[in-house]
């Protein structure tokens, strides 16, 4: 959202990848605004323009570089304009950024950008240490304004699985867990500002262990029932998970806490466990599945959706077949399905990939599958009665736009309701991407 104050320097930050991410770049524009900077949706007004870049997907450092050459005309017109580069791409590129591209001022790393401000001040430099420090300490605290209803809250970081195919182990660093009290702190204070959903954001968030308010090293459910707790938060939801990470506990919290919605999005890439093995995930299709049905009986309505490669290298006819047999048995609400991209620096890097043409089509098999049982489940929440946390208005006069319990965006004609609203809808239409709803009562 564009922000107006006279006489102030203006910031434009474009935001790639995950949700983690939109959460990276809200801090970094709080501690920009410390130093005076307000956001800007004008790219060609700003005073600095920040690239939060995401290096997980094919060519993200090629899309890196052709942003940055559409914005060499602006810098030559304004010298005075400040370019930095945040994120993944700028952890595993450093310098070369800047070499490759001089218009480039400033290149900081996802654990290092609490000393954005400094660097802006020196004018020009290159930051991508894993400091000693925590950097959530060393933000500035968020200004006491109103937040929209639904929020990001990053509660764990860095991972220690070394998938083979993922970049993250290298570019985010080492698993390391926020302490409970300054969660909660983030919590109350999102919720003091008008938020009644919080997502908690990890790179493998249900690994997250931290220290516990008596002490003692807390696990992700009691994490979670503790904020269940908090007076005013309504929501509860988390992502990405590992599926060895799926404690007791935390299935234990889906079963009781009313507060954690029933949806769970958990990667399990591969059906095979040839190629399971190969890409270093340390379980097979059976665990997974197991697990998969130790969930549902602890909630028999959740949604459950997954992240899922094909193409991976060694991959034959037979191995994506039981990834179709595995999605068949599960039946996910929704899925993000690729063709398996190789990243330098990661194990599978060099290894022989499968023709590209063969991994199309095995991408399109799957993807239809997919989108089969994503259809059945939008269907099967027509006649229900729901929760939506209204979110913004819709298009047409007097409609809003929320979120159900399962991450669905409603429709609403709701022409006295406004923001932040929760309330039950029953659902009439299901569309392509989206559900139709009227209000109950």
């Amino acid at each position: 959202m564009t922000q107006t104050v006279a006489g102030a320097k203006k910031l434009f930050i474009k935001t790639y990848g995950c949700q983690m991410n939109v959460y990276d770049s809200q801090r970094m524009a709080e501690a920009m605004g410390a130093e005076g900077y307000v956001l800007t949706e004008d790219q060609s007004e700003a005073d600095m323009v920040l690239l939060n870049t995401c290096h997980i997907r094919e060519k993200a450092a090629e899309k890196l570089y052709s942003d940055l050459g559409r914005l060499k005309p602006l810098k030559a017109e304004r010298p005075d304009l400040k370019i930095g580069v945040a994120g993944c791409v700028a952890q595993a590129e450093g310098e070369e950024i800047q070499r490759r591209m001089p218009i480039v001022d400033l290149v900081v790393g996802p654990q290092a950008y609490h000393r954005l401000p400094a660097m802006v001040k020196k004018g020009r430099g290159v930051d991508t240490e894993f400091p000693a420090e925590d950097k959530f300490e060393h933000l500035p605290k968020s200004p006491a304004t109103r937040r929209a209803p639904a929020a990001f809250l990053t509660v764990q970081e860095g991972c220690d699985k070394f998938c083979a195919f993922c970049v993250v182990p290298y570019t985010r660093g080492a698993e390391v867990s926020r302490p409970v009290s300054r969660i909660l702190a983030e919590a109350t204070d999102l919720v003091s500002r008008g938020v009644r959903e919080i997502t908690l954001l990890g790179q493998n968030v249900n690994g997250w262990h931290g220290l516990g308010t008596d002490g003692a090293e807390w696990g992700f459910g009691r994490l979670i029932r503790l904020l269940a707790e908090v007076d005013g938060l309504d929501r509860i939801r988390y992502t990405t998970s590992h599926p060895n990470d799926m404690a007791d506990d935390l299935i234990e919290a889906h079963r009781h806490e009313p507060k954690l919605m029933p949806y769970l999005h958990l990667p399990v890439q591969s059906g095979s466990d040839r190629i399971l093995k190969a890409m270093n995930r340390k379980h097979t299709a059976e665990q997974y599945l197991r697990l998969i049905d130790r969930i549902k009986d602890a909630r028999p309505d959740i949604l459950l959706t997954s992240d899922f490669i094909v193409g991976f290298p060694g991959e034959t006819d037979a191995d994506h077949q039981a990834t179709l047999d595995l999605v068949a048995r599960v039946n996910f609400g929704t899925a993000f399905s690729f063709k398996y991209s190789p990243r330098p620096g990661t194990p599978a890097y060099d290894r022989p990939e499968v023709e590209s043409a063969v991994a199309d089509a095995r991408l399109q098999e799957l993807q239809a599958l997919l989108s089969k049982q994503q259809k059945a489940a939008q269907e099967s929440m027509v006649g229900r009665e729901l929760s939506v946390l209204f979110e913004k208005p819709g298009r047409l006069p007097g409609q809003m736009v929320g979120k159900s319990d399962y991450l669905h965006a409603v429709f609403v004609e709701a022409p006295q309701a406004k923001v932040g609203d929760l309330v039950r809808v029953r659902i009439t239409h299901s569309a392509p991407n989206s559900l139709a709803g009227e209000l109950i009562g």
